[in-house]
């Protein structure tokens, strides 16, 4: 399997993630943790579940991440999320160490790389990716707007 292959199958295990979210009211972003070939953690937002505005995807996943491998620090993870890291999901990437993030559409009001000056808000070592089947992220996000506008 190519590294794009992998990335995809990936990025549709966020996407389930992210469907759940929507399903329970929630705004769908879903976000899964991967480290050598394997999904170590998986979430979705649970902001209005657990009453909790720290509850988003990438949030969550990390915690159970930083769980399953008893460590702090995840510089051989990969973090697919479907929704570009807003600052808060940012800086807690930053302090992870994570080695990659991969992110399916940009977040036009509060996603990193509006408040991003000249520098990369994670961590040096950190490789950023964004676009990967954004087209089905999108439809969830507009989707889920629409329904709550009528």
């Amino acid at each position: 399997m190519s590294s794009l292959e992998a990335d995809q199958r990936f990025m549709r295990e966020a996407l389930k993630e992210a469907r759940k979210a929507y399903e329970a009211g929630e705004v769908p972003v879903g976000a899964v943790l991967v480290i050598d070939g394997q999904i170590i953690a998986r979430a979705h937002n649970q902001v209005e579940l657990l009453n909790d505005s720290t509850a988003h995807a990438e949030m969550l996943a990390l915690t159970a991440a930083f769980h399953a491998i008893g460590s702090k620090y995840l510089p051989q993870a990969t973090l697919y999320v479907t929704l570009e890291p807003c600052l808060m999901c940012t800086g807690a990437l930053y302090w992870s160490q994570i080695g990659r993030v991969v992110y399916a559409t940009t977040d036009e009001k509060n996603g990193f790389r509006i408040h991003q000056q000249r520098t990369h808000p994670f961590h040096p070592k950190t490789t950023v990716q964004g676009g990967l089947l954004a087209e089905e992220s999108i439809r969830l996000l507009k989707n889920f707007f629409a329904e709550r506008r009528l």
